[in-house]
């Protein structure tokens, strides 16, 4: 899935090995990566808006799994940041202001 092995064979070459506190957390990333493009897929599905049915009633509201998804990219960024990695190391796709 989107090169999660990758990105876990990227992470343990940045992280001290026999530390299991850093072992343990390129474990939670990974976990918490996989849950995110799960829930891409249930956004796909069923759509960012989901039909409700109330008794005789039937309204739209916000798929449950959007909420969801921003909460799993809050812990993915705060363990970003707690791996402690140079900023460059970070953000290896963003364009640099050298160009403009």
């Amino acid at each position: 899935m989107k090169n999660v092995r990758v990105l876990k064979e990227y992470l343990l070459t940045k992280i001290e090995k026999d530390n299991p506190v850093q072992l343990e957390k390129v474990e939670r990333y990974i976990n918490l990566l996989l849950i995110f493009y799960k829930l891409d897929e249930n956004i796909k599905e069923h759509g960012t808006m989901v039909e409700t049915v109330n008794a005789t009633q039937t309204f739209l509201k916000a798929n449950p799994a959007v909420a969801e998804k921003n909460k799993i990219n809050g812990s993915l960024l705060a363990l970003e940041k707690s791996f402690g990695f140079g900023k460059n190391e970070i953000e290896l796709d963003k364009p640099s202001d050298d160009y403009v």
